[in-house]
């Protein structure tokens, strides 16, 4: 007997991640955040909806080791990221700021 009360679940990004552009999309937001923990976060949950495993084999990274680098207060290396990031399907760039912090040179 129901008691007029919806059954909810946690929402899961992972499960609205399909396709490389909604990932690259995801992962490009984060990093507009300026806050390492909130790539990080992102990074874990492209990591879920492609499957940690599969992730894992296609980076050359151990399950467990790349579980902990994404987990919360995990701190990924340079190259751990960059591992992720081939084995997703995707690559990083580096792009010119609106507002450089450093006086062009040129």
């Amino acid at each position: 007997m129901m008691n007029g009360t919806t059954p909810t679940r946690p929402f899961d990004v992972a499960t609205y991640i399909r396709t490389p552009a909604e990932a690259a999309a995801y992962l490009s937001a984060a990093l507009e955040e300026n806050d390492p923990a909130a790539f990080r976060q992102a990074l874990g949950d492209v990591a879920r909806a492609h499957g940690m495993t599969a992730v894992a084999d296609a980076s050359g990274l151990g399950r467990e080791s790349l579980y902990k680098a994404l987990s919360q207060g995990g701190n990924p290396s340079l190259d751990t990221v960059q591992r992720v990031i081939a084995a997703l399907g995707l690559t990083m760039a580096v792009i010119p700021s609106q507002s450089p912090a450093v006086a062009d040179r040129g």
